[in-house]
């Protein structure tokens, strides 16, 4: 296994950054995650864009081009040998003078390791997902902060629930963990519109379902989600995945409007791999 450490390619035991990193000292940095298809890295520039506007979004230091670590991305793929793989790109807030204010010396890492696919019976039978009041700071942007969500996701495991949709101050569903939002009242999807990080799965699914059905970009309060008659989350591991069960509330098994845009989304990986 072998990853971008800081100027060079290293095994993964040697895959390290300093004690001193603002990452480390503060939690200050910005990350971005990607899988590949067919081995390769899907819609990598769109990637590297949100990354570039993460780190803009928190004052953060790129000191490489997007085509620079296009090509590292690409090399480190070269280097390993995985039929699929993840790959986590990260730019570390550096070290500093006073351990608090960054002096600009971000560090890039890039992170490739093998993909597993979810379990199967969450395509074929739906997940559980619970709601958990909370906001994430600056949603736009892909932080290493990540307190909110490992919170979240262990009281979503010990409910036997895979995610956790937050829901703000207003009483609107935001997003999940790591995944966004969507539900289908009849024959119209809504996604909500403000206060979530705009996955690039979910484009791809707000492209592919404009040629199905009606969609709206809105706010989505709690109340109204646990109405709707599908409900689905999406994120680059997890693609298209239906949701049976908020808290209490049954949705159901995946219905036809979810099922046939899963279909449409794997026809489109599959003739981009």
């Amino acid at each position: 296994m072998t990853h971008y450490i800081d100027g060079q390619f290293v095994l993964d035991s040697d895959a390290l950054i300093p004690a001193t990193d603002l990452a480390v000292l503060r939690g200050y940095g910005v990350f971005d995650y990607l899988r590949t298809y067919g081995g390769k890295p899907f819609h990598l520039e769109a990637h590297l864009a949100r990354l570039q506007r993460s780190a803009a979004l928190i004052g953060l230091d790129l000191p490489y081009s997007l085509e620079e670590i296009n090509n590292i991305v690409l090399e480190t793929l070269q280097r390993n040998s995985y039929a699929e793989s993840n790959v986590r790109i990260i730019l570390t807030g550096g070290d500093s003078d006073d351990n608090i204010m960054p002096r600009g010396d971000s560090r890039l890492v890039v992170m490739v390791t093998p993909f597993t696919h979810p379990p199967e019976a969450w395509y074929r039978d739906g997940v559980k997902v619970i709601t958990e009041r909370t906001e994430r700071y600056i949603p736009e942007a892909k932080t290493l902060n990540y307190i909110p969500a490992i919170v979240a996701l262990q009281k979503a495991r010990a409910q036997d629930a895979i995610d956790a949709i937050y829901i703000d101050r207003s009483g609107n569903a935001l997003e999940g963990t790591t995944t966004n939002l969507f539900a289908f009242f009849g024959d119209v999807l809504v996604t909500p519109s403000d206060g979530i990080l705009h996955g690039i799965t979910r484009e791809v699914v707000l492209e592919l379902a404009s040629d199905l059905c009606e969609v709206q970009i809105r706010d989505l309060s709690a109340e109204e989600l646990l109405r709707a008659d599908e409900v689905f989350i999406t994120s680059s591991n997890k693609q298209i995945c239906p949701v049976r069960q908020i808290d209490d509330t049954v949705i159901g098994s995946p219905g036809r409007y979810t099922q046939r845009l899963m279909a449409h989304f794997n026809d489109f990986v599959l003739s981009h791999a």
